[in-house]
This record gives structure tokens, C-alpha cells and sequence, in this order.
């Protein structure tokens, strides 16, 4: 191998890399939502390290306000998964099902998550209208926190009862059907 043939694989990897990184299909402005919470819990995380361990006086606020973005972060990507249909599922159990049953096992996970995601959206809304609390380090009301998670939880619902109706309009399961691979040709 030459040192030109070197040169061209790296460039076609990195190429490839770029690439990659480039490929923003799918994203929406609810997945940006995520990145700047995630990127404010990593400021107050930063912020706390450096105060307690670099100036020896740590801010106080620092612990409860990283564990209610830990939280917004842990929610909006779970609305995220949901919308992207990127859950944790088994699908070793759906490449050995024939296909009408593998339909109907997707149409009645699809119906216990958006009852389960309305469920616990109303759950919260409960646990939010009874909390009077304020926060320990900031005064902020704690129910602002329960009422992001009905939020959340309700968008979810909404995403879910979307992932349905693609599933039911079109037929499919969550995985991409033999036929519908075979029917749409190679580019899938």
C-alpha cells in the first residue's frame, strides 16, 4: 500500500465522519430544548465542582438546581425517544413473529404507552396541584417542577398517539417490515 492510498482512506473516512455529523434528519426544536438544558446542567455541575473544590465555599444552590435539570434532561428526552420511537423494545421477539401478529403486538404496545404516558401525565397533575413547597435553595415554587412533567408527560402522549396513528395508517410495526422493505427498494 502506498503512502497515496493511505492518504485517500483517511480522507474517505473522515469524509464519512463529516458527513455523518452533518445529518440532521429527524431533529426537531423540542431536541434543541434537550441540548441546552443538558448544556445549563453541565454549567451548574462545572460551576459547583469548581467552587467547592477550587475556592473551598461552595454555592448552595448548585446541588438542588443540577437535580431539577437532571430531571427537565431525563424528560425531555423521553419525549424525544418517544417522538423518534427510539424506547427500549424486543425486538428479538418481532423478527420471529409473523407479520399480523407482530402488528398487533406493536398496536397494543402503542395503546399501553399512550395510556400509561396520559396516566401518569394525570398522576402528576395531582401531585402538582397538592405541593405547596417552595425550593430549599432558591424560592421557587417546587410545583413548577411537577407541572414541566404532566407537560412533558402529556407531550408524550401526544407523540404516542401520533407513533399509532403512523402504525395503524400504514400498517407497520416499529421494526420495517419485510414487505414494506421489499415494496420501498434499496434505499431503506
Amino acid at each position: 500500500m502506498s503512502p497515496d492510498d493511505n492518504t485517500k482512506n483517511s480522507a474517505s473516512i473522515a469524509d464519512l465522519i463529516h458527513e455523518e455529523d452533518e445529518d440532521l434528519t429527524g431533529f426537531q426544536w423540542d431536541d434543541g430544548l434537550v441540548l441546552v438544558v443538558f448544556w445549563a446542567l453541565a454549567f451548574v455541575v462545572f460551576l459547583q465542582f469548581f467552587t467547592r473544590y477550587v475556592l473551598n465555599d461552595s454555592l448552595g444552590w448548585t446541588e438542588e438546581i443540577a437535580r431539577f435539570l437532571l430531571i427537565a434532561v431525563t424528560f425531555l428526552g423521553a419525549v424525544m425517544a418517544v417522538r423518534r420511537e427510539s424506547q427500549i423494545a424486543m425486538e428479538l421477539a418481532f423478527r420471529w413473529l409473523s407479520r399480523p401478529v407482530r402488528q398487533a403486538l406493536q398496536y397494543f404496545i402503542d395503546i399501553v404507552a399512550v395510556v400509561f404516558y396520559g396516566f401518569m401525565g394525570y398522576l402528576c397533575s395531582q401531585v402538582a396541584a397538592r405541593t405547596q413547597q417552595k425550593m430549599v435553595s432558591i424560592d421557587f415554587p417546587k410545583s413548577s417542577i411537577y407541572w414541566f412533567i404532566c407537560a412533558c408527560f402529556a407531550v408524550m402522549t401526544l407523540y404516542g398517539l401520533m407513533v399509532l396513528w403512523r402504525h395503524l395508517r400504514t400498517g407497520s410495526s416499529r421494526l420495517i417490515d419485510p414487505e414494506t422493505a421489499r415494496s420501498q427498494g434499496p434505499s431503506l
